[in-house]
């Protein structure tokens, strides 16, 4: 429908310009008028065509990525990270590029393709940008694998120093790590006795359900979490967070997951103190 109005629009515009050419005191005589702006019409209209088609497939770089309007229909070309989950023909994943990362929700994709969804594949992706509490992603996608495309593996970035900044968003769902954090103790609502970590974020879950925990940097405390779906309890950071005590020093990794404020899906937990 985007797509359809866009070219109603160009004929719109074409025919203004036409009736304007028409009324010039200058104009030459009917016949060659006529002919004149039926082929300049010709020509608008397959320019304005050639222009629509190639916006609808435009790959956008992060920065223009970031700067379309919320429910845009987007083009991204980017490479899988990790894959969090896939169930009835829909593929969540996370992916980054050079210049920035994303968030891909509920993507079409068959069980077959989604095993060729291997770390460091090159994928284009058309969907629309969505936010939800924060969280920007792109949903209802289609992707195509880009062949040929050499690998790519980004690499964690350190953001320790970023934490409660405001430049802490600018690396929304990129692959990041955390150093010499200090485990806080987390508390159930009616209860004074204070756990490592939490089943779930109000304690109500059981083995194999979403880990919670909380860790301090300069004096400030953030809630991590083991999003059993990208790292379910047969992982080795699912076990390395059930084993953590409140006091160690830990360093950790993970992508940089927003809801309602910072939120990071952790990939891995090392004890170093």
């Amino acid at each position: 429908m985007k797509k359809i109005l866009s070219l109603l629009v160009a004929f719109g515009m074409i025919a203004s310009l036409t009736a304007c050419a028409g009324q010039s005191s200058s104009a030459p005589s009917d016949s060659t008028a006529d002919t004149t702006s039926e082929s300049a019409a010709a020509s608008e209209s397959e320019a304005a065509t050639a222009d629509t088609a190639a916006a609808a497939g435009t790959v956008l770089t992060h920065e223009e990525y970031m700067a379309a309007d919320v429910d845009t229909e987007v083009t991204i070309q980017t490479y899988v990270q990790a894959k969090q989950s896939w169930w009835e023909d829909q593929a969540t994943v996370y992916a980054q590029s050079e210049d920035g990362a994303y968030f891909l929700y509920n993507m079409a994709c068959s069980e077959e393709d989604y095993a060729k969804l291997t770390p460091g594949t090159c994928i284009r992706v058309t969907g629309y940008k969505s936010e939800w509490s924060g969280e920007v992603e792109i949903t209802d996608g289609t992707f195509e694998i880009v062949a040929d495309a050499e690998p790519f593996i980004a690499q964690p970035l350190d953001v320790t120093d970023l934490l409660g900044t405001d430049e802490l968003i600018d690396h929304q769902n990129e692959l990041v790590s955390f150093k010499g954090l200090t485990v806080e103790p987390s508390t159930v609502e009616g209860s004074d006795e204070e756990y490592a970590f939490l089943y779930n974020w109000d304690g109500s879950g059981t083995d194999g359900d979403d880990l919670y925990f909380n860790a301090s940097c300069n004096g400030q405390t953030y809630t991590f979490t083991i999003e059993s779906y990208l790292c379910d309890n047969t992982t080795d950071v699912y076990a390395a967070v059930k084993n953590l005590e409140v006091g160690q020093t830990i360093d950790m990794e993970g992508f940089l997951y927003w809801y309602e404020g910072v939120n990071p899906h952790i990939t891995s937990v090392t004890v170093v103190g």
